[in-house]
């Protein structure tokens, strides 16, 4: 699946053709989608500032936008247990959201980012990681208080992932590379290069014996985590 400036979120299959209609949102770009878990609904952010939920099948909208960003939407995650969802936006705040209900479930967090481009739960779904204009990794728990503020980036945090054991967690920066770190204190394990511009999504193999990275560098890069060497 994929989503779009020009307000669409479609649907593929691997030899590139696109499955049925475009879904068109009525709220500009769509700067950030995510699957639930279960594969049965879509969350999309949009550059209104507001969050959509699909229903995966019809590719319609359930209920009505969810309200509460006062900037577009850039980052969004499921938790793992599907409970909740957590957006990043522009004007610096996560929000964390009931699928069911649409509304928030917290007091939204201040994060410090200046405006946030990445938020991603731990597999166990107790805390969630962010990233933004400030280079900083910041680790937060569900009743968002701060735990831990990782620092090493050159340039703004757009991804980010973390390992099934919750041990590490990987960062894609504009500053061209792509990081692990110790996720309970920081540490920088290691920093792999080769991108020429801003790493702007990255992920795990279901193995995790690789990572792959996509950039603004028009590439796809992938890395053997054992080796540390692009394949």
């Amino acid at each position: 699946m994929s989503a779009s400036s020009d307000g669409s979120i479609r649907q593929w299959i691997r030899d590139g053709e696109s499955v049925g209609e475009p879904w068109k949102s009525d709220g500009g770009g769509v700067g950030s989608m995510a699957v639930c878990p279960d594969k049965t609904m879509v969350v999309s952010g949009s550059g209104d500032g507001r969050v959509r939920l699909w229903n995966l099948k019809g590719g319609s909208v359930v209920g009505d936008p969810w309200e509460g960003h006062s900037a577009p939407v850039r980052c969004l995650d499921w938790s793992p247990n599907a409970r909740e969802i957590a957006s990043g936006s522009q004007d610096g705040t996560i929000r964390r959201w009931n699928p069911n209900t649409g509304r928030q479930i917290a007091p939204p967090i201040e994060t410090g980012h200046g405006r946030v481009y990445g938020v991603k739960y731990s597999p166990r779904g107790d805390k969630f990681a962010s990233g933004g204009d400030d280079n900083v990794i910041r680790v937060w728990s569900k009743d968002g208080k701060l735990l831990i503020e990782i620092k090493g980036h050159d340039n703004s945090v757009y991804s980010l992932c973390w390992s099934k054991d919750g041990a590490y967690i990987f960062s894609g920066s504009a500053d061209m590379t792509i990081r692990k770190w110790q996720s309970i204190d920081g540490k920088e394990l290691v920093v792999l290069r080769g991108h020429t511009r801003a790493v702007r999504s990255i992920c795990l193999s279901p193995d995790e014996r690789h990572l792959v990275g996509a950039s603004s560098d028009c590439s796809v890069r992938i890395w053997d985590l054992k080796a540390n060497q692009q394949v």
